[in-house]
């Protein structure tokens, strides 16, 4: 299925399936990022090679992404970049930016088209 007419709850399946088919990218990544999509909270914790998606709120987190839906999906897509997207506005980031751009290289690592 094409990731821009999936809902939310397939999209984070989508990276479940990912994430669980090569944990090689998240070795040794250890943070806590939410996400907040359009009002729907999100969160992804990644400790010594293990990776966990919360759906709603994931309490406290070293990364928080703000952003729309469809910019959500581009991140993944790889079509986004999240430099370009804060600087313009279309990605607010809270906590530790190193992160989110840490993220970005290893969502890179993954196929979601």
């Amino acid at each position: 299925m094409e990731l821009t007419t999936m809902g939310l709850n397939e999209v984070w399946e989508a990276i479940d399936e990912q994430l669980s088919g090569n944990l090689k990218p998240i070795e040794g990544l250890n943070a806590t990022y939410s996400f907040d999509l359009e009002g729907e909270l999100f969160g992804l914790k990644f400790s010594d090679g293990v990776f966990e998606i919360i759906q709603g709120d994931p309490g406290e987190v070293d990364c928080a992404l703000k952003m729309s839906v469809k910019h959500f999906k581009k991140l993944l897509a790889g079509d986004l970049n999240s430099t370009a997207a804060f600087m313009m506005g279309k990605l607010k980031i809270k906590g530790n930016i190193g992160l989110a751009l840490k993220l970005e290289n290893i969502l890179k690592e993954y196929d979601f088209s």
